[in-house]
C-alpha cells in the first residue's frame, strides 16, 4: 500500500516530539458527494524552521477500486490567531485580525481527499488518448505516487479564504466546495506543466530508505550552509546516484537543491544581518562567497533588496 510522508514532518524537517506541538484547533468534516477534508492548527513556536509546502497524492489499487483516492495536504505557517479559542472575540473570528493583542502565530495543516465519483464529474469524454489529468481524474494510471507541489500566489489565496471565512451550514458546505476544486485545478495544472511523468512517478522513493537519503541531503545542505557542497559530493554522503538524488529531492521538496540551498543560505544571511547586526563583508565571507558583489547579487535576486538596503531597514 502506498504510504505517503507525514507533510507536517517535511515542513518541519524533522519529526514532531510527543507532545511538542500544541493543537489549538481541528475540524473535519464530508461534504455529501463532494470532499472530505480536515484542518488542525497548531501554536506555532517562534524558533522553528517551517516551509510552506503542498502535497498531492495519487492511490490507486487494482485489486480494491473502493480504495482508491485523490488527495492535497498544505501546511503553513505564520497566520495568527485569537489565543481566546473557546470565546473568540468579534475580530479574531476564526483567527486573523491584525489588530488583536490576543493574536498568535500558527502552523496550520489542511488536507482534502476527493472520491473517484467525485472526480469522474470533470472528465469530459474523448476520442483520443486521455491526458494524465484525465488518467488521474479516471483512475486510469495505475501507479500509486505522492508529489510535491509549490505554493503559488492563487494557491495561497484560496487557502487563506479556506480558514478564514465566516460561512456556516449549508453556504459553508457550498463555499468549501468551490474552493477545493480551485486547489484541484492549481495542483493539476502546477503538475502537467512538468510535462514529464517520470518526475512524478519516481518509483524508488516508495522505499523508506531512499526516502531517509534523500531527507539526509537535504540535511546534510543545511549543515554545509557556509561551505558549498556539489551533487556528486552530496551524492556520496547519502550513498544514493545522482541522478536519483536530483529527482527524488525535487519530487519530495517541490525545488532543486541548488535553488533550496540559495533559498536557505539567503535566508541564514538575512538573519545575520538584520538579527545579528553583523557586516556585509563579515556574512559574505561566512557564507563562503568568493567576492560581496557575488553575494550582493545572490542576496538581491532572492529578497529583492541589497544587502545593505536591509540594513537601513
Amino acid at each position: 500500500m502506498h504510504q505517503p510522508q507525514d507533510i507536517l514532518t517535511l515542513a518541519y524537517k524533522q519529526t514532531p516530539m510527543l507532545g511538542e506541538w500544541e493543537l489549538l484547533y481541528e475540524k473535519e468534516r464530508q461534504i455529501p458527494g463532494s470532499v472530505q477534508y480536515v484542518i488542525k492548527r497548531y501554536q506555532r513556536n517562534q524558533q522553528w524552521s517551517i516551509d510552506d509546502i503542498g502535497m498531492m497524492v495519487y492511490h490507486y489499487e487494482k485489486e480494491d477500486p473502493g480504495k482508491n483516492y485523490f488527495e492535497l495536504k498544505f501546511c503553513v505557517s505564520g497566520n495568527v490567531y485569537c489565543r481566546q479559542k473557546d470565546t473568540e472575540c468579534d475580530r479574531c473570528k476564526f483567527s486573523q485580525s491584525k489588530t488583536c493583542v490576543e493574536k498568535a502565530e500558527s502552523v496550520d495543516v489542511l488536507s482534502f481527499r476527493f472520491s473517484p465519483v467525485h472526480l469522474s464529474q470533470f472528465v469530459k469524454p474523448r476520442h483520443t488518448n486521455d491526458t494524465l489529468a484525465e488518467d488521474i481524474l479516471n483512475f486510469k494510471h495505475h501507479s500509486s505516487f505522492t508529489k510535491m507541489i509549490p505554493l503559488c500566489g492563487k494557491t495561497r489565496s484560496v487557502i487563506e479564504g479556506l480558514l478564514n471565512h465566516n460561512f456556516t451550514d449549508s453556504l459553508e458546505n457550498i463555499y468549501i466546495n468551490a474552493q477545493t476544486q480551485m486547489l484541484l485545478l492549481f495542483s493539476l495544472d502546477c503538475m502537467l506543466g512538468e510535462k514529464e511523468l517520470d518526475v512524478i512517478n519516481c518509483k524508488f522513493l516508495a522505499n523508506e530508505a531512499d526516502r531517509e537519503k534523500i531527507s539526509r541531503a537535504r540535511e546534510i545542505l543545511i549543515e554545509h550552509i557556509g561551505e558549498p557542497i556539489t551533487i556528486k559530493e552530496l551524492s556520496r554522503k547519502v550513498a544514493i546516484n545522482e541522478c536519483y538524488l536530483k529527482k527524488g529531492f525535487k519530487e519530495m521538496f517541490g525545488t532543486t537543491i541548488f535553488d533550496f540551498y540559495q533559498s536557505q543560505r539567503m535566508e541564514h544571511a538575512r538573519y545575520l544581518l538584520y538579527e545579528k547586526g553583523l557586516s556585509v563583508t563579515e556574512v559574505s565571507l561566512m557564507l563562503g562567497y568568493s567576492s560581496i558583489s557575488h553575494f550582493s547579487t545572490a542576496f538581491k535576486k532572492h529578497t529583492g533588496l541589497k544587502p545593505c538596503e536591509l540594513l537601513l531597514r
